[in-house]
């Protein structure tokens, strides 16, 4: 199974060289992805959870491919209606080639009702777009013109829509920080849905919290708090539950985080050592 780690790419913290130190900290210490989230226009609803500055994810990508060697690339995710699909087609496949083959590309639909607003995208139409984008995205690709295999496409949310999409697609399906009994409950519903449809089951590709704590969380909590006896256990039964790729999110809400990166740092090497041990 690999791991991978959902770098901040927004907050007071952010700017260049914080996220080249992301970018070669994730990447020396031996994990195999590095995926960053994406926004356009921080409206005020997008502002209250990833404040500026926002960096755009292929221009921070293609930042992080020059400063970085072996490691993957990726958005967790990115929201495909906000863009013409020609368009991240074109940036797509260009970072792809640029980064030597490393590009991961999650999609997601969106929530921000207000920035697709200032975007002139109507929001209620985000699913069907998707959908639209997603054909555009493949046809593109087979394209000689675009210089580029099939990028990996990963089909984000945690809704029944979404869960459905990544069937229909024969896509992988990345859930993103939930509990973990919601995430049991939820592969069994997959496995439904793709047995239903007379599909293959989707690979899984979650992305869960990174949290560690001196003690034990008893109760609700989600996947990745904790001890680090909890967290490698949560990886040991996403492992086994069939997960190919689990991305660990360091990012627990305060935009504050992002001006001590170092917290996040050595809790990723503390699970690096566990896992490696």
């Amino acid at each position: 199974m690999r791991i991978g780690v959902n770098v901040p790419n927004f907050g007071p913290g952010t700017d260049p060289g914080v996220l080249r130190d992301w970018g070669r900290t994730v990447e020396g210490l031996g994990y195999d992805l590095l995926m960053v989230s994406d926004h356009v226009a921080i409206t005020t609803d997008v502002a209250e959870q990833y404040p500026a500055p926002f960096y755009e994810p292929f221009t921070t990508l293609s930042w992080l491919a020059g400063v970085t060697e072996r490691i993957r690339l990726g958005t967790t995710v990115l929201v495909l209606p906000y863009r013409h699909p020609l368009l991240t087609a074109r940036m797509a496949a260009n970072l792809n080639a640029l980064s030597g083959g490393r590009l991961v590309l999650g999609v997601g639909v969106g929530w921000a009702r207000q920035e697709f607003a200032a975007l002139g995208v109507p929001f209620e139409r985000r699913g069907a777009l998707t959908d639209e984008y997603l054909d555009a995205l493949r046809e593109a690709w087979a394209d000689p013109g675009y210089r580029t295999a099939q990028i990996p496409l990963w089909i984000g949310g945690n809704s029944p829509a979404a869960m459905r999409r990544a069937v229909r697609r024969g896509e992988p399906w990345h859930p993103l920080r939930f509990a973990p009994e919601w995430f049991r409950s939820a592969t069994g519903k997959l496995k439904a849905m793709a047995d239903e449809a007379e599909r293959p089951v989707p690979a899984l590709v979650p992305r869960i919290a990174l949290r560690l704590t001196g003690q034990s969380i008893t109760g609700e909590r989600l996947a990745g708090e904790g001890t680090i006896e909890q967290i490698v256990a949560d990886l040991e039964e996403l492992r086994v539950l069939g997960a190919e790729t689990v991305v660990l999110d360091p990012f627990s809400g305060d935009p504050a985080e992002t001006l001590r990166p170092q917290a996040a740092w050595q809790a990723l090497a503390t699970v690096r050592a566990h896992l490696e041990g």
